[in-house]
């Protein structure tokens, strides 16, 4: 078997507020396999956005550790660490943060020429993760020409060009409407059928039926791991 994507030990998070040092998460442990989708729910403040900071190197536990592909994130040089973020991990939150100067293809290319790819080795590797996402036909198309579902897709279609393994989702469906949201969850699926993981935070018990597992969060540990009934 072959080793997790992610894994996280003992990972404790901490703010200081008003003088007082306040527990936001932890400890917590996690594992996400390869080509597994786990969902995270609970409360607002249960630590859900704080998790997904530390699952991808954002942020700084202030104990345990985490473990991606296998590295200790904190282990590794600044340089190295950011090259492994930008690899191996893709980011999917609520605001999107595509540029809207940008056609869909060169929002989806844009991780691959910041890691220093050519634009013409970059072009069909973008085009290929537009594709999967079925917006092949839209990628010279700018973000306001997009309804809102289409451009979650390209954000997805983003977070997994090229050799990225990990995506990580803060409530990626909060501002569509619920078919929108299902086509979402579903290229999500998709995407983890063929070997890609994620994790998801979401709100909505349908979305979360897609996944593998559920987690729930509570005051930042969690309350139980059950099997989803989804998976679809």
């Amino acid at each position: 078997m072959s080793a997790p994507i992610l894994r996280m030990e003992a990972v404790e998070r901490h703010y200081e507020s008003a003088g007082q040092r306040i527990r936001v998460l932890g400890p917590v442990d996690l594992e996400l396999a390869r080509g597994e989708f786990v969902a995270i729910m609970g409360p607002s403040g249960a630590g859900k956005s704080t998790l997904l900071g530390l699952a991808g190197a954002l942020d700084r536990p202030d104990g345990g550790a985490v473990f991606l592909d296998g590295q200790k994130l904190w282990g590794l040089r600044g340089d190295e660490l950011a090259a492994l973020r930008r690899r191996k991990v893709g980011y999917v939150f609520q605001d999107l943060n595509l540029v809207e100067g940008l056609t869909a293809l060169e929002n989806t290319r844009l991780p691959l020429e910041l890691d220093g790819l050519a634009r013409r080795k970059a072009d069909p590797v973008a085009l290929a993760a537009l594709e999967r996402v079925g917006l092949g036909e839209l990628a010279h198309r700018f973000p306001e020409e997009l309804s809102g579902g289409e451009r979650q897709r390209v954000a997805i279609a983003r977070a997994f060009v090229g050799p990225r393994e990990l995506l990580l989702a803060d409530e990626p469906t909060g501002a569509l409407d619920s078919l929108a949201g299902e086509t979402v969850m579903r290229h999500l699926r998709t995407a983890c059928d063929g070997g890609k993981s994620a994790l998801l935070v979401t709100h909505d018990a349908r979305h979360a039926a897609w996944a593998d597992r559920v987690l729930h969060l509570v005051d930042g540990r969690f309350a139980h791991d059950n099997a989803s009934v989804g998976g679809r």
